[in-house]
């Protein structure tokens, strides 16, 4: 049997597709914070979440899911743990009755600032093993522009 795909393709699409290296990149850089966070009991997608409702208003769960680049049901699932926690609290809308905000509780407000030096110092770790953290930075923002 004749395989219509050449391992020639196979190494092409290994060595340039960015979809495949900024998943790879994601699931390092994930795992390092995961580890650095962990004293606090947070994943690295817990702080990003918690980060992204220190608002002076809460935001919709749209504006977060927006922000994250995930869909409202993944947003949602993923604030239940948090919210079983006593970190975060959602509520309906009171302009939109359809929507619903999400808001930090006190606990989640200690909790972030306690992470908040954690993310800060191994952040810095990564921008110093980083060649260009500028360009990188850059070229990612690029990407999460464009439609």
């Amino acid at each position: 049997m004749s395989n219509p795909m050449p391992y020639q393709a196979t190494l092409h699409v290994r060595d340039h597709c960015l979809c495949l290296h900024a998943q790879r990149a994601a699931r390092v850089l994930a795992r390092r914070f995961d580890v650095a966070l962990a004293p606090v009991g947070l994943t690295s997608g817990q702080f990003s979440l918690l980060n992204g409702l220190n608002r002076p208003e809460p935001p919709t769960l749209g504006a977060v899911a927006h922000l994250l680049a995930m869909d409202r049901s993944t947003v949602t699932a993923n604030l239940k743990p948090l919210e079983r926690k006593g970190l975060v609290k959602t509520t309906i809308d009171t302009r939109d009755r359809r929507s619903r905000r999400a808001a930090l509780t006190d606990a989640g407000r200690a909790l972030l600032a306690e992470a908040l030096p954690i993310w800060t110092q191994e952040h810095a770790r990564l921008d110093a093993d980083l060649s260009d953290v500028a360009a990188l930075r850059a070229g990612l923002n690029e990407v999460t522009a464009t439609p």
